[in-house]
């Protein structure tokens, strides 16, 4: 078959136009794709920021509820004999110190206290040798040593009036209470 010069350069032109039209829609699709690709991006970025954003007020809010369960302890237990607080009381403390530390015009009393075995002087002393505790590491963590106050009552108010270890047990302690 025998094509004149025409025909062959018509033939031509067809396929080179319909090459550039198939190529001119694959890059529009592409640019298309390309569009989709990056607000999908944007899109899954987006909602990683809200899931983050979520979860910091999710840890927050239990943030809040463990200072405020914290700030509610109030009397903190001694072992015989000892003026040192326990390890388990320093996150409590803590809280206690952050919130004096927040709060420049709060005042707070430290009632040292003792269980009834030893002589009226050395209690009313272990009394005040635990309150002072309690205040030493309350103003390293932030609080001002004149928003606290000390008394020591030694064996004078008993929280517990019984003579036996679990008696003894709740009398050996210091209250943070308001002056």
């Amino acid at each position: 078959m025998k094509f004149s010069q025409s025909t062959k350069f018509a033939l031509l032109f067809v396929a080179l136009f319909s090459l550039a039209a198939c190529s001119s829609t694959g890059e529009e699709e592409a640019t298309e794709a390309g569009a989709e690709t990056e607000s999908g991006i944007d899109a899954t970025t987006r909602r990683t920021q809200e899931l983050a954003a979520e979860a910091a007020a999710r840890a927050a809010a239990a943030e809040a509820r463990i200072a405020a369960a914290a700030l509610n302890t109030n009397v903190f237990y001694f072992d015989f004999d000892v003026s040192e607080f326990r390890p388990a009381d320093r996150d409590v403390l803590t809280f206690h110190a952050r919130d004096l530390a927040a709060n420049s015009n709060k005042r707070i009393r430290l009632e040292g206290h003792a269980d009834e075995r030893g002589t009226r002087e050395y209690n009313l002393a272990l009394g005040e040798r635990r309150a002072e505790g309690i205040q030493n590491y309350l103003i390293v963590n932030g609080a001002s040593r004149s928003q606290i106050e000390i008394v020591s009552y030694g064996e004078e108010q008993p929280a517990d009036r019984g003579s036996n270890d679990r008696a003894y047990q709740q009398n050996r302690r210091v209250q943070i209470s308001t002056p």
